[in-house]
């Protein structure tokens, strides 16, 4: 009868078996669907509930995030790469916490025209700060908090010259594009505000 042949697709004849395997393989029944999707809500729910719980608990993030505005010379900066950043740097540096802190009142306290009137400063205050500064500009610029990579494209530092080079995994130039001669740059003419440190070299 009709009703007890299986039903195949009509192009099943024009299937080869790597594929036929491949559609059995990615093929989900429902009781999967559900019981993935509950599970990932579960996940959901609880990690948003413990990053707002240690949001709320930890009344030093918003001043990382005023010192991280002040020094980047920026009106907004992202909260969730700040506290993905602030918790790095806490974990690298227990002590970076109080010594945050510490920077924070400097900076209500003093009046600072830039972010370089205000790392002078500080420095001069306490060079302890000049350590703290480094840390909150190698996370926002270079992405990097407790020597792992935090964000990579959302770097600062892509920003400063995303209108002539973006990070991508592909060469968008034509054949041979690096071997032409790149544009004119002008010399920079600041001055850095802190004292030089010394020279790290990172495994790669």
């Amino acid at each position: 009868m009709a009703a007890d042949r299986p039903c195949f697709p009509t192009s099943i004849h024009r299937s080869t078996p790597n594929t036929i395997r491949l559609n059995r393989a990615l093929r989900m029944t429902r009781r999967d669907a559900l019981l993935g999707a509950f599970g990932a809500a579960v996940v959901v729910t609880g990690s948003g509930q413990g990053m707002a719980a240690t949001a709320e608990e930890d009344t030093v993030i918003p001043l990382f995030l005023a010192l991280s505005q002040r020094l980047t010379d920026r009106d907004t900066l992202d909260p969730r790469i700040g506290h993905a950043l602030y918790a790095g740097i806490i974990h690298a540096v227990p002590e970076r916490r109080d010594q945050i802190q510490k920077l924070h009142d400097f900076m209500t306290g003093g009046n600072f025209a830039s972010a370089r009137a205000l790392a002078s400063a500080a420095e001069h205050q306490d060079p302890v700060f000049k350590d703290v500064i480094q840390d909150i500009m190698t996370g926002w610029y270079r992405g990097l908090a407790d020597h792992k990579v935090v964000v990579y494209r959302s770097a600062l530092m892509f920003d400063i010259t995303k209108d002539a080079i973006y990070p991508k995994t592909y060469a968008t130039g034509g054949p041979f594009y690096w071997t032409q001669t790149p544009p004119e740059v002008a010399v920079p003419t600041g001055e850095p505000a802190l004292s030089p440190s010394k020279l790290v070299i990172e495994p790669t």
